[in-house]
């Protein structure tokens, strides 16, 4: 097998050298959807399956049949010792070029083309981040026809009155569960108390990234990307504490300590009055907390859209569900739509 290189390297050559000369019309083409090689993730494990010289080629619709028959000819078995027939799990090996027009190519990975109309609020909640980022960080090799620029642009990040109230929903999920940490170890529950812990740091990774305006992975990437964040505050080093920590004190203390950080890293974008981002007790009980729910009340104040503002807090489809079946097929999210419908009404 030949040496590992970054997949987005790979491909970007066989286009070059083999696809490009083939198409022969206008065209966009890149490494785009799902894959880790497209979010810049990939390394030599990644190569066992679904891994190779691959791209998507977008034309229009009278050029689809003449350009597939062109780059069907001049496929070859191997580039760069690497197949270009892939697959997995007893499924048949076949190449992973695509020729499709923008459209169809869009819904596939979202169930609608999202630069056909302007994106409702619903619209964008039902746009899992993961499949924003297979457009948005994928690698572009040739734009001709401007689509992949148009759409990178659409959903490069979500609307303000979005973006604030996801804010206001990670803030959400935070506090409800903030005293469950000590709760839970009182009555013995030191696997419970853990549990919970690893809960709230998933929780805070994804409200970092929310704050620095960068869309998170699902969960085999969420920490690869959170650790390229910048981390000034030390947030990182006290969520990997929150992790190991041996007993509720040290569990306690290093959620303390990021639960500070992020509330200052909000203070730092938020519009309004800074917020006191220190622990207290939670009411009468021994539980130390923030206090979540003044994050969330003021990043809802940074709303506009009055439907936004009064639908409860309950975050996007990424947070209704984490299944990946559910997350990677659009006719499922499509489902959740009832769901966000007084959004839009």
């Amino acid at each position: 097998m030949s040496t590992f290189v970054p997949g987005r390297d790979l491909c970007a050559a066989f286009y070059r050298e083999v696809l490009a000369p083939a198409v022969g019309v206008p065209h966009s083409a890149g490494l785009i959807g799902p894959g880790s090689d497209v979010l810049g993730y990939d390394t030599a494990r990644s190569t066992d399956h679904d891994w190779g010289p691959r791209a998507v080629i977008l034309v229009d619709d009278g050029d689809h049949g003449p350009v597939r028959r062109r780059v069907d000819r001049v496929l070859p078995e191997t580039y760069r010792g690497w197949p270009v027939r892939m697959g997995h799990d007893g499924l048949p090996l076949e190449p992973h070029v695509e020729v499709v027009t923008p459209a169809e190519w869009l819904r596939s990975q979202f169930g609608f083309d999202p630069t056909a109309r302007p994106l409702s609020a619903a619209d964008w909640l039902l746009l899992p981040q993961q499949r924003i980022l297979g457009l948005v960080q994928g690698a572009v090799f040739a734009d001709d026809l401007g689509v992949l620029a148009r759409a990178r642009e659409f959903l490069a990040w979500y609307p303000d009155d979005v973006w604030w109230w996801l804010v206001a929903c990670l803030w959400r999920r935070l506090d409800q569960e903030e005293p469950f940490v000590q709760r839970t170890a009182e009555v013995g529950d030191e696997l419970g108390s853990g549990v919970i812990a690893a809960r709230q740091v998933r929780d805070c990774m994804r409200l970092a990234l929310l704050l620095e305006r960068r869309h998170a992975p699902y969960s085999k990437w969420l920490g690869t990307a959170f650790a390229r964040l910048p981390d000034p505050d030390g947030l990182g080093a006290a969520l990997a504490a929150a992790l190991v920590a041996p007993d509720l004190a040290a569990r306690e203390s290093a959620l303390g300590t990021a639960y500070t950080a992020l509330a200052r890293r909000f203070n730092a974008v938020a519009p309004g009055d800074p917020l006191d981002a220190t622990l207290r007790a939670f009411w009468d009980r021994p539980a130390r907390v923030l206090g979540a729910e003044r994050f969330a009340r003021a990043a809802l104040e940074a709303v506009r859209d009055e439907r936004l503002r009064r639908f409860p807090l309950i975050g996007s489809v990424d947070h209704l569900a984490d299944s990946t079946d559910v997350l990677s097929d659009p006719a499922l999210v499509a489902r959740f739509r009832p769901v966000y419908a007084a959004v839009d009404a």
